[in-house]
């Protein structure tokens, strides 16, 4: 198993970046490690190993680059050249904490669509309260989406959930607005018919207030407002954590109950890190490219590998392939009978 990795991707590169794939490869000792970036800037954090090649890179492709613009003139970035290991096969897989609208871009410039994939989408496991959390798509990889490119997001995520996540029969739900049938717009009802005429585990409609207390394995929505609903979470856990600090900071007396609660206190914050369930993954293309949070730290990197690690392992991206070629099939008989 062949990964990808951009050395110079994020707000803590390179430092991070190397400390997470010296974490990965002692716990997968198949891993071997291709790592893009400049080389004097990585060896101040790279220990010698057997199982990393670093590929010197001049350029970097930084957070206020233009997405497509970057990957097309920086030629020698970082980015641009690990996602060109994966489209000429020299490596397995892809990750990169950098820019997300130029990973996102080079995706589909160097990596390319499945063929029968409409659009990619992006997708990230999110937290619940049970801490068995739940897969969302899309985020934001399209802001528009028509009814059969939700049905390929609920096709796609069901396999990742299957495959990397270990569930065996995904529970399947749609974001809307309320949890009746004829709830919606004309994008969330046509949708609803397509999932409840397919052989998905399709549980119905979801609403956000629901998301956290486990109500389905995968849910789909368009990228605009998944986004949005993406980082309402964030937002949301992040205050919640910080009016917390406060309270217990306020007095002696809080302190001191802080003191007794900090098992507790940590259980939660793990419940709500996004370092223990990887990076966001580029659902629809040609090879596993996943994208690892911007502030990631060395744990955040090594649960991506470990993700990326386990979706090329499984053939997720053959199983994409030969599942979204069944359903157009389907789809294109159905249309030819009406």
């Amino acid at each position: 198993m062949k990964l990808a990795i951009d050395g110079m991707g994020g707000d803590h590169a390179p430092r991070s970046v190397v400390e997470g794939v010296l974490l990965a490869l002692e716990e997968f000792p198949n891993l071997e490690v291709k790592l893009y970036g400049h080389k004097d800037k990585l060896a101040q954090f790279l220990t010698s190993h057997n199982r990393i090649e670093v590929v010197h890179c001049e350029e970097v492709i930084e957070g206020e680059d233009d997405p497509a613009r970057s990957i097309r003139r920086k030629k020698d970035s970082s980015m641009t050249r690990m996602l060109e290991a994966v489209s000429e096969g020299t490596a397995d897989a892809c990750l990169s904490a950098g820019n997300t609208g130029a990973l996102m871009a080079g995706g589909l410039l160097k990596v390319g669509r499945i063929e029968g994939v409409a659009r990619p989408a992006l997708a990230t496991t999110l937290p619940t309260i049970d801490g068995q959390g739940f897969l969302m798509l899309d985020l934001g990889a399209n802001a528009d989406a028509k009814p059969e490119h939700l049905l390929q997001y609920a096709l796609m995520g069901n396999i990742y959930a299957k495959k990397v996540r270990g569930i065996e029969k995904p529970r399947i739900g749609l974001l809307n607005i309320g949890s009746e049938e004829k709830k919606g717009n004309d994008l969330t009802k046509s949708v609803f018919s397509l999932l409840q005429e397919s052989d998905l585990n399709f549980v119905g409609n979801v609403e956000a207030r629901d998301l956290l207390d486990n109500v389905a394995d995968v849910v789909v929505t368009d990228g605009f407002t998944g986004n949005m609903v993406l980082k309402s979470i964030e937002g949301t856990a992040s205050a919640m954590m910080a009016m917390l600090k406060e309270a217990f900071m306020a007095s002696g007396k809080t302190k001191i109950g802080a003191l007794l609660m900090k098992s507790e206190l940590k259980k939660l914050k793990g419940k709500l890190d996004y370092s223990e369930h990887g990076g966001a993954a580029l659902f629809g293309l040609g090879a596993p490219v996943i994208k690892a949070h911007g502030s990631s730290n060395a744990r955040a990197i090594y649960s991506a590998i470990r993700q990326a690690t386990i979706m090329a392992e499984h053939n997720v991206t053959a199983v994409i392939k030969t599942t979204i070629a069944e359903s157009n099939s389907l789809q294109g008989e159905k249309k030819e009978e009406n």
